[in-house]
């Protein structure tokens, strides 16, 4: 008070005001996986706090692997870190069922939740409720340099097959200093290697489990699966390809050092840009090749921004992710960052505006594999799980680590494809008996 007492009226008025007005602030944490549409959003900070000035934002941006982890500890044991998490289609309905979500329940009359992708809104809801706002969504689709393959006399059909892709990874592998016939996933992960094996696995025929929940990983159609997929990579892959996840092989592919690749539909954006891209003038696409059968060849996964129910800033936590999943923020990336950059595969008015068609020429071919993705009907035999890439069980997240893990040893020689998927099946069938699913 007796500093109070020193002051200008008007300047005592001011501190008052002042004081009042960061006593109102909330800060909000979100944790988000590094990459490059996530980065985009971070880039945006101002713009979002200048429109919601009693909002600051706290970033926590992680690779892929450690962000999993971080966000399940702190979720399963209500440790209230992260008021915004960065989660997908297989997070969210099971920890929405286990109350770790807020349910999204009353989005603003001008949120326009019917203008999202039906597939993408129902893989983030559980009984007709969403439980996170999809950020962007994917499917998965090849990548290939139209400079080489014109080069080599190879012309792309409609639907590449795996045979195709291995003839011409031999053809390509070394044509140019530094560049791998075909680039892939090997990083050990569900969420990393696990989420392009499990597509390769379905395309030769195989699944995770039979009807009755019992593994099939030492199958022949896994065998098969993954004797081809390490072949291929040790043959005709980069150095070093078992430590390569999505954001490694994209900074690949953009340099130039890989003929092909196949991964998610959301690194398109990039890819064209030719600011962030090498390749952006001879890029080509074509959907994800396949092997015995076309059913689970390219997968279903939608990055989503959901509040956990041990945030202590609820509204300010659904300001935030309502304002990143809308229309408005879509358009505001498109004029800041150009249209190649914006979110892909969550809402029908995306792929409505002219302005994002004509700048990118895979729109309607991304759409389109986002919709044939079946994440019900994603395996020749059937199964009685609900996913394409991954099982939608929680026990999933340990046995696809655990997976990917082995497949990787065998990707680096550490130990053959035989006894890779022996170790895997052995291991998966004691955590399917600890978990019920199967008798002892």
């Amino acid at each position: 008070m007796r500093l109070a007492r020193h002051l200008p009226v008007t300047t005592l008025a001011a501190a008052i005001a002042l004081a009042g007005h960061a006593q109102a602030q909330t800060e909000i944490t979100v944790a988000t996986v590094n990459n490059n549409d996530m980065v985009i959003m971070q880039s945006l900070t101002d713009a979002f706090e200048q429109a919601h000035p009693d909002i600051t934002l706290d970033w926590v941006v992680l690779e892929e692997n450690v962000l999993r982890q971080r966000m399940t500890t702190d979720i399963a044991t209500g440790g209230g870190q992260f008021d915004v998490m960065t989660i997908g289609t297989y997070e969210v309905p099971i920890w929405a069922e286990r109350g770790w979500l807020e349910p999204l329940d009353s989005l603003p009359d001008d949120y326009n939740e019917d203008d999202l992708l039906a597939s993408v809104r129902d893989g983030l809801s559980l009984d007709g409720t969403l439980h996170a706002l999809p950020f962007y969504a994917e499917s998965s689709m090849m990548y290939y340099r139209t400079d080489l393959f014109e080069q080599a006399g190879i012309e792309m059909p409609e639907q590449p097959t795996w045979t195709q892709v291995r003839d011409w990874a031999e053809q390509l592998h070394g044509s140019e200093d530094g560049l791998a016939g075909i680039c892939l996933r090997g990083k050990p992960g569900w969420g990393e290697n696990m989420a392009f094996v499990s597509t390769l696995v379905n395309t030769f025929g195989g699944r995770w489990f039979d009807e009755q929940w019992n593994p099939e990983l030492n199958s022949e159609a896994w065998n098969n699966a993954i004797s081809f997929y390490v072949d291929l990579l040790s043959n005709y892959g980069p150095p070093g390809a078992s430590s390569n996840g999505f954001n490694e092989n994209l900074a690949l592919f953009s340099r130039g050092n890989c003929a092909m690749w196949v991964d998610a539909t959301s690194a398109a954006g990039k890819l064209y840009d030719e600011n962030e891209s090498d390749v952006a003038g001879t890029l080509g696409f074509a959907p994800a090749p396949i092997a015995e059968t076309p059913k689970g060849s390219h997968w279903l996964w939608s990055w989503a921004l959901a509040i956990p129910a041990s945030s202590e800033h609820k509204e300010a936590a659904q300001a935030f992710i309502t304002w990143a999943t809308s229309e408005e923020y879509i358009e505001l990336v498109g004029e800041t960052n150009g249209w190649t950059s914006v979110p892909p595969g969550t809402r029908e008015s995306t792929y409505a505006n002219e302005q994002y068609t004509e700048a990118a020429p895979f729109a309607a071919f991304v759409l389109d594999a986002i919709k044939e993705a079946d994440p019900t009907d994603s395996s020749l035999e059937p199964n009685p799980y609900v996913g394409v890439q991954f099982v939608g069980i929680p026990e999933f997240q340990s046995i696809g680590t655990q997976v990917g893990q082995t497949i990787a040893a065998a990707l680096t020689g550490d130990t053959s494809v035989e006894q890779a998927l022996d170790n895997a099946q052995r291991a998966t069938e004691r955590t399917m008996q600890r978990a019920g699913y199967i008798e002892r």
